[in-house]
């Protein structure tokens, strides 16, 4: 049976720096673990999980606990992640959360129960689920989502100024009543993106009012629901500003079934690019987050914190990308075109 040793002796180092290679440990220079993953591959060393575990007290998996696994977003999110954790040695077990506290819970619970080595969550918002990992002494990062009143790695985009930047430029392409789909009012992103809307909104000099916000819950059917309602109102918008992508997609899909042609009657940017934004009519303009990135620096600050669980936390923040297409550039109308023929279609 193939040992360490022999490993060691293959790739020319030290038993110890092969059991750090195993173990995940990101102080091995990478030119030597790459030595030694090659040597384990020539030899078809396999190491023991479960003695690895005893003698640990952990064992090689990741919880990646996500809050919607049908959301595109989280795709490449995700492929960061596993990547990095491929790197180091680990294995990821991916945890659907369903923006449900419950099942958030019983996974929190099952990580624990099975002595994971580390847990990346974006939480639904309620903090008291990190401070059972933090309290158990499990490594722990929060990604995408800023958890309340806790100090714990975290990884973040700037979703202040990614909504600040989609509403500055509606207001720069003549929309008047500019109106905010967010999500569900206890999660930092839909908080933030409202309030880079809002931010956008007074800088121009235009009032922020209640009748052009609604808080949807990050879903498609949510979206449907919120644009349905805007568009009923007294006075429907003439631009909208929405905070993910599914519901950017029912935001769409509800102005297509009522007949109110884009960009001309209404704009639109999302928050969250969607793969096929370039290929739907008209084509449409999104905030763009670094899914990939955010997934490889969640994942690398996970592996640092495993090798040294005594340092300070950090928080991670990269930048968003406004790309701009169809669906926000309005058409001026040609002089002596009636602009009020158009209108909104009733609403039913």
């Amino acid at each position: 049976m193939t040992t360490i040793y022999d490993v060691a002796r293959a790739a020319e180092v030290s038993a110890s720096t092969v059991s750090r290679v195993l173990n995940g440990q990101s102080s091995v220079d990478p030119d030597l673990a790459a030595r030694v993953r090659q040597a384990m591959l020539d030899l078809g060393y396999r190491p023991n999980a479960v003695a690895r575990s005893l003698r640990r007290q952990r064992t090689s998996l990741w919880a990646v606990i996500i809050s919607d696994i049908g959301n595109p977003f989280f795709t490449a999110l995700v492929r960061g992640i596993e990547d990095v954790a491929q790197e180091a040695g680990f294995s990821v077990v991916l945890c659907n959360g369903d923006e449900d506290p419950e099942k958030e819970t019983r996974y929190v619970t099952a990580a624990l129960a099975q002595r994971m080595a580390g847990v990346i969550i974006s939480p639904s918002g309620r903090p008291a689920l990190i401070n059972q990992l933090t309290e158990a002494g499990m490594p722990v990062v929060a990604i995408d989502r800023q958890p309340r009143g806790i100090s714990v790695d975290t990884v973040l985009v700037d979703n202040i100024h990614g909504a600040e930047a989609a509403t500055t430029h509606l207001i720069g392409g003549g929309y008047h009543r500019i109106a905010c789909i967010t999500g569900p009012r206890r999660i930092s992103t839909a908080a933030q993106r409202l309030r880079g809307y809002q931010q956008a909104m007074r800088a121009a000099g235009r009032s922020v009012t209640a009748d052009l916000v609604r808080y949807a819950d990050y879903r498609q059917e949510g979206g449907y629901r919120a644009m349905a309602s805007l568009l009923s109102a007294p006075e429907p918008p003439d631009a909208v500003f929405v905070a993910n992508n599914l519901m950017t997609v029912g935001a769409m899909e509800c102005l297509v079934d009522r007949g109110v042609v884009v960009p001309t009657r209404c704009g639109m940017v999302g928050f969250d690019d969607i793969p096929w934004a370039d290929l739907v009519r008209p084509s449409l303009s999104t905030v763009a987050q670094p899914t990939y990135d955010l997934g490889r620096a969640a994942a690398s600050l996970l592996t640092e914190r495993i090798a040294d669980p005594t340092r300070a936390p950090s928080t991670v923040t990269l930048r968003t990308t406004l790309r701009v297409r169809e669906s926000s550039v309005r058409t001026l109308p040609q002089p002596g075109t009636d602009t009020q023929a158009d209108g909104f279609a009733p609403a039913g």
